[in-house]
């Protein structure tokens, strides 16, 4: 039996990569014809064109990974079924559902490896990416975390005009509140310093407030120092203007648990953390759904169909749990519910199909 594992998953592995390098390779030149407009501007040459192009393959790879496994599948058993080898293994005593649990063993391996893949060498590469373009060009990248932020803490609200290297802030202000509604003091500061949770308000300007009395009191007061206390790092500046689909799930949530903790909406961010945990399920889902359709069709040799099989499979997909997703933000559903619905639904569809198929 292993003797038989080895060589299904040698034939999905030898199709899945052919799928990669055939998709990453029609989505890199499709993106080199983007930037062939470029070329000859500034610094920027035929030769930074393809650099550019060859760091933004790992983002490209991760981003297919899903389809490439799921087609990748698809041809392999489509393969051993034109071939006759699928009809020769189930003669031999070997079920759909031993077939399929060796599909689906290579299948978590995969989707494991792709997982990590996509947390820690893509970000990185598609950053070198578009910081390479950028200095060939000419151009300055600022990043999210070097411009200006407003940010809830606790009960005080910070203001920064201008994050530099997020360890010196210009032109800062800090409101106090002693519950949130009442205003205690305004500190003002041209310079002030970050670090290690610690953030100090330089030369400042502090206005205490006294609600206490029938007017209210204001005594402004010129300080050395002020000292802050403060539950957000240098991290989570870094992030704070980028998209949740552009955050690795770390930072997505370190992002969440100080939205929550401050009682701040992380509903956008909370979607996007559930669908990456029910994308290698929802895989999973897929290639079993799919598995019945090769057995159902083991005289059809045909490329194209399956191809086509394929794709309508992944893209349908994947536009229903974008559609889940967008429902959950407009009503305030159960995120995690409406990330894992979808799944739920084609994983109870696939099985029952796999068990008819099983028990003909």
């Amino acid at each position: 039996m292993k003797i038989l594992d080895r060589y299904i998953a040698k034939t999905l592995l030898q199709y899945s990569f052919a799928v990669l390098v055939v998709l990453v390779g029609v989505f890199a030149f499709f993106k080199f014809l983007e930037e062939v407009d470029t070329i000859g501007r500034a610094n920027y040459t035929l030769i930074d064109a393809i650099t550019y192009i060859a760091l933004l393959i790992p983002s490209m790879t991760h981003a297919l990974s899903s389809l490439v496994i799921l087609l990748g599948v698809i041809l392999g058993l489509g393969y051993l079924a034109s071939h006759s080898e699928l009809v020769v293994m189930r003669a031999s005593g070997t079920s759909v559902i031993d077939i399929t649990k060796t599909v689906l063993k290579l299948s978590v391996v995969l989707a494991v490896l792709v997982t990590l893949f996509g947390e820690v060498v893509a970000p990185y590469s598609a950053q070198q990416a578009k910081n390479y373009r950028a200095k060939a060009l000419g151009e300055r990248i600022i990043g999210a975390g070097e411009q200006g932020f407003w940010l809830k803490d606790g009960s005080s609200f910070i203001r920064v005009d201008k994050n530099i290297d997020g360890k010196v802030f210009r032109d800062t202000m800090v409101v106090k509140t002693a519950d949130g509604q009442t205003l205690e003091s305004v500190a003002f500061a041209k310079h002030s310093t970050f670090e290690a949770g610690n953030m100090q308000l330089n030369d400042a300007d502090l206005y205490q407030l006294d609600s206490t009395q029938r007017f209210t009191q204001i005594e402004k007061t010129d300080v050395k120092h002020i000292a802050n206390r403060v539950d957000f790092d240098q991290e989570l500046l870094q992030s704070l203007k980028q998209e949740p689909q552009n955050l690795s799930s770390w930072k997505l949530l370190k992002h969440i648990g100080f939205l929550s903790r401050n009682n701040l909406a992380a509903d956008a961010y909370e979607v996007e953390l559930y669908s990456r945990i029910m994308k290698p399920f929802t895989l999973l889902a897929m290639i079993i759904l799919s598995i019945p359709y090769v057995f159902g069709s083991l005289r059809d040799s045909s490329l194209g169909r399956k191809v086509f099989f394929g794709v309508a499979l992944g893209l349908s997909f994947h536009l229903l749990s974008r559609i889940g997703s967008m429902v959950s933000l407009r009503f305030d559903l159960n995120h995690f519910l409406s990330a894992s619905a979808p799944t739920l639904v084609v994983a109870s569809i696939a099985l029952l199909l796999l068990y008819r198929q099983a028990t003909r």
